[in-house]
């Protein structure tokens, strides 16, 4: 554990203390402005909280007219909740208690973020580049190489371009690897998470430092490096301006990914073969099917330090992400060199075991959120679907993930916009403690490490 400097203390204990001076302040307004209807404003509150999770939960796990009726109770619970409280003129109460509890949670989190110390990975100075070579796929997100022109820039900075021949299968490892043998200095990938996945391998078994051009869909591991994804060709800033992450590397019985590794529902998904060209249509039909009593195979996960039975899904990250929840494939990795995988497991089997996850989060029985640098994946079948960096798979039982802690050199531009400074999760018993004066030490990247 790292010790916290008084300053930094200093300014925690006061961004605490004031967190908990606008909760209190939130419970004053509820009492002098809503006077005996104070209780009820929270009663209604949570019991909107409970309705919206309840309908939620039936629009994702039921068809038809189920379905149709989760999707008006979720959209009705908030609406009726703003009808009763103008009605019993409670709003003004209300508003005030929620604004207050607003500013508590930024001061918290604040205060959480100041004891939390620096966050982000250390950069170093990369060397010169010789003979880059960029492997483009011309595809890839409805066509963001031409569109961005990145061939032509690549190659104006001295890179070498591979352009991929999309009209036949190519085996991307394979070319990377006679790019080496070429004497290559530098490895980068202008596509998807699945192709960065596959060259970053190429790239760590030969410590190479290796450029991440986000030409794909989604590029989730572009984002957590904090690259633009709105705009690809800022990626080949690097090559002329950059400095290299030493990052981990994930694997998957042997196969590697950057990103995650999804069991159960969402593998299930992936492996419709409708789900390429109607992914959110794919999801909402298949949804009901493998989650009402669950249709697939449940999943046994074994960490360094726990075993998670009967699961209907499990997400194994690379690097945890920052206040898991259920969509955690939206949420950010605020840092990719932790040496540990992150892991998140679900059994929700009904609407109330859905709003508990919604009221309670990680906190939730039917949730579960764990680190490790091994994860073991049984099932009672001999082959279990898996998305690998959203890419389907069938692969047999066990499944074991694995993580190799600074086994990427990354290069990336030193202009980043999009550098992660995810806020800490809000944790009110710390936050009491670092109120009274009497605050943990801030963690360092070794206390993720151990399971």
């Amino acid at each position: 554990m790292r010790s916290i400097d008084a300053p930094a203390a200093a300014q925690g204990r006061l961004l605490a203390r004031l967190a908990l001076a606008f909760v209190l302040g939130s419970l004053v307004a509820l009492v002098t402005l809503g006077g005996r209807g104070g209780l009820l404003i929270v009663v209604i509150g949570v019991a909107c909280l409970i309705v919206t999770a309840a309908g939620t939960w039936w629009v994702l796990s039921r068809h038809g007219a189920v379905r149709v009726a989760g999707t008006l109770l979720a959209l009705a619970a908030p609406v009726a909740v703003l009808v009763l409280y103008t009605r019993a003129s409670l709003w003004p109460a209300a508003l005030t208690a929620v604004a207050f509890l607003e500013a508590a949670a930024l001061c918290a989190r604040s205060a959480l973020r100041v004891i939390q110390g620096p966050q982000g990975m250390r950069a170093v100075a990369s060397p010169a580049l010789r003979y880059p070579v960029l492997i483009m796929n011309p595809k890839s997100g409805g066509g963001k190489v031409g569109r961005f022109g990145l061939m032509e820039k690549a190659e104006a900075l001295g890179a070498r371009v591979v352009l991929l021949d999309t009209s036949a299968r190519t085996d991307i490892g394979t070319i990377a690897r006679r790019a080496v043998a070429d004497g290559a200095d530098l490895l980068g990938v202008a596509g998807g998470d699945g192709s960065q996945a596959l060259v970053a391998a190429v790239a760590a078994e030969h410590n190479l430092p290796f450029l991440v051009i986000c030409a794909g869909t989604r590029n989730h591991f572009a984002m957590d490096l904090g690259l633009d994804r709105d705009a690809p060709d800022r990626c080949l800033d690097a090559l002329s301006d950059g400095e290299e992450l030493l990052v981990d590397l994930g694997t998957v019985d042997g196969r590697p990914f950057v990103n995650t590794v999804s069991f159960g529902v969402y593998a299930q998904i992936v492996q419709r073969p409708e789900y390429r060209d109607a992914k959110a249509g794919a999801t909402l039909d298949a949804l009901p099917d493998l989650l009402h009593g669950y249709s697939g195979h449940p999943l046994n996960a074994r960490t360094a330090t726990a075993r998670l039975e009967a699961q209907q899904a499990l997400l194994i990250s690379n690097n945890p992400y920052a206040a898991p929840q259920p969509a955690a494939l939206v949420g950010r990795r605020p840092r990719l060199d932790l040496g540990t995988l992150g892991v998140v497991g679900i059994h929700v089997s009904n609407a109330a075991q859905a709003a508990q996850v919604a009221l309670r989060g990680s906190r939730a029985p039917g949730l579960s959120i764990l680190t490790s640098p091994r994860v073991t994946v049984d099932s009672d079948t001999d082959l279990i679907a898996v998305a690998v960096d959203g890419e389907a798979l069938q692969l047999p039982t066990p499944v074991t993930c694995d993580i190799h802690p600074g086994a990427l050199r990354v290069l990336v531009p030193r202009n980043r916009p999009g550098t992660p400074t995810a806020a800490p999760p809000l944790d009110w018993p710390e936050l009491l403690k670092l109120a009274l004066g009497r605050p943990r030490s801030a963690p360092t990247a070794s206390d993720y490490s151990d399971g």
